[in-house]
């Protein structure tokens, strides 16, 4: 074989092969027409009507009323969906979370407490590591989701803990607040983490006791090098847990996922994988400020470069603090049960006042959202002034500032919201997941009542969503307005009966109104004619009995008129 003649070879092979991808990675078609008929359509229009049918031509709602006007529309190329009685909703949005993040313990080891995993002591987490490490032979041990105050121990993991798992491999835990992560003593070799280490601004590196020595737990920023390490992944391996956390998202109704804080380089890859139709869902993507800021502000990030038939960029996120959970939410007044003995710790800024009020200031001027992580009301305090002050030099009728969990947030301050033009984005299963702990530990019961404040929010008229801050907690959408109904600790106590609302509007919390948070209520987030048809089937109807309302399955999850899961 001559060389031209194996170039054309080469040529053909790679013709076939382009062809053959583009085959595999083709978004499908939804049909010509579909008729849901026989059901309960909670449509979550303005009027919150309820109807029996829905109507959808290609990617789009036509119509929302009864059987006999739905079927009166239908013809030979119509695809007719008896729903028997099932419920027909508004697609999931995905108010806050961190996708693809749940589709991390592909790569890694679930080391999560009861109810979300099975470890419960710090032993069960060191097998969990070994097993993980043993599946995945190279790089990085990883591990995700420990929580200290559900371990028999009642401690952090640390590096001796985590030295049983390897001493020649780096090892990484991420607490379940996602605010800090413990590491081995071969990552912190790696990451040049010694007793000579100072802590960085708006972080901690905890140390032995009596000793500078690093003990292996790093808080909020001083975590960032470690999480870079752990998050430095082949294509591959983003495609996989990508993959991983597309499904898991659509079995549970999510039509819009979201990624609130994130690099260019994975916002590269996520746009990449929306095109080849890897995620079938729609996107909303934050960049985080302290990645990005200086790209973005500049005008060599251009977020619109980012943006594509599904996916969306219309914030930038900052965080002000870190999480309650983990001691590192800013608060007014000291924790319940002090922090080490110190009856007067509060927490602290991740961001100093005066930087937060230069970051928000050059955002807001140049014309982008924001997006800000505030957990305690001092960290809050600090966001509204900051915003207060950027809208005072900079007005903007509307500007729907996302305050993220907004979770210790006062009374006067949900008032303030309102007067701003601030939405909170409340992270209401807190109160299930650690409300007990809330309750006996971080905040007492007077401030834990009134945690993700919804009614006040609904009181002065602060429009609001609700999220899961996944991977925090699964992906669970009617877990997040189940909380908002009933906040039911997992312990089975009220945490804050004043706080509760009704099914509807926490339905319409984690459908229209974060849609609505992020400009996009006009084509999303409610059943109305023009809007896409982005539905999910439930094997039942939450306004009949709200209690069993998280136990619904999902049936079938459609975007944009094509059906991206079917229940078996």
């Amino acid at each position: 074989m001559t060389w031209k003649s194996g170039i054309l070879v080469l040529l053909a092979l790679l013709a076939g092969l382009a062809v053959v991808f583009r085959i595999a990675t083709r978004v499908p078609e939804p049909p010509a027409h579909q008729a849901f008929i026989n059901g309960d359509v909670i449509t979550l229009d303005g009027e919150n009507r309820v109807v029996e049918a829905l109507f959808v031509r290609g990617d789009r709602i036509e119509l929302a009323g009864s059987t006999d006007e739905i079927m009166a529309l239908v013809t030979d190329e119509t695809e007719v969906i008896d729903l028997r009685g099932r419920t027909l909703l508004p697609g999931f949005v995905d108010a806050h979370g961190h996708f693809p993040g749940s589709g991390m313990a592909a790569l890694g080891a679930d080391v999560t407490s009861p109810p979300v995993g099975t470890v419960e002591t710090v032993e069960q987490a060191i097998e969990k590591l070994r097993e993980a490490a043993a599946t995945h032979p190279d790089g990085w041990v990883m591990g995700m989701g420990y929580d200290d105050t559900l371990l028999a121990e009642k401690r952090h993991l640390n590096r001796d803990d985590l030295d049983k798992v390897s001493l020649d491999r780096p090892v990484g835990v991420s607490h379940v607040s996602g605010h800090m992560i413990a590491v081995n003593s071969k990552a912190l070799e790696v990451l040049g983490i010694t007793a000579e280490t100072a802590d960085p601004p708006g972080g901690v590196i905890q140390r032995r006791p009596g000793s500078q020595e690093p003990n292996g737990v790093l808080d909020e920023t001083a975590r960032d090098s470690a999480m870079a390490a752990l998050m430095d992944l082949s294509l591959g391996q983003i495609f996989s847990l990508t993959k991983r956390a597309a499904l898991d998202y659509a079995s549970h109704g999510v039509t819009t996922a979201q990624s609130g804080g994130m690099d260019a380089g994975l916002l590269k890859a996520l746009l990449l994988f929306s095109n080849w139709g890897v995620v079938p869902q729609r996107l909303v993507l934050f960049p985080f400020f302290s990645m990005e800021g200086e790209a973005i502000l500049s005008g060599e990030f251009d977020l619109a470069s980012y943006e594509g038939d599904k996916v969306i960029m219309p914030a930038v996120k900052l965080v002000a603090d870190g999480s309650i959970q983990g001691y590192t939410g800013y608060l007014g007044e000291p924790y319940h049960v002090p922090y080490r003995g110190d009856s007067s710790y509060r927490g602290y800024p991740a961001l100093d006042r005066e930087t937060l009020f230069e970051q928000v200031q050059a955002l807001h001027s140049a014309g982008y959202q924001l997006a800000i992580h505030g957990n305690g009301d001092a960290a809050i305090e600090d966001i509204l002034d900051a915003f207060e002050a950027a809208q005072a030099r900079h007005p903007v009728a509307d500007p729907r500032m996302i305050l993220i969990h907004a979770q210790m947030a006062r009374e006067d301050q949900v008032a303030r919201m309102k007067a701003l033009g601030v939405t909170p984005s409340f992270f209401s299963a807190h109160t299930y997941y650690w409300g007990d702990r809330h309750r006996e530990i971080f905040m007492g019961p007077e401030r834990a009542a009134n945690m993700s404040p919804a009614r006040w929010a609904q009181q002065y008229g602060v429009r609001f969503s609700s999220h899961m801050d996944t991977p925090v907690t699964p992906m669970r959408p009617l877990q997040a307005a189940w909380s908002m109904v009933h906040r039911l600790s997992y312990g089975g106590v009220v945490v804050g009966e004043a706080q509760r609302i009704e099914v509807m509007d926490a339905l319409r919390a984690v459908t229209i109104d974060p849609a609505w948070q992020v400009f996009q209520e006009d084509n999303r987030g409610s059943l109305e004619p023009g809007k896409y048809a982005d539905l999910v089937v439930l094997s039942g109807n939450p306004l009949d009995d709200p209690m069993a309302m998280r136990e619904l399955s999902v049936e079938r999850t459609v975007v944009g008129g094509v059906t991206i899961y079917r229940r078996r």
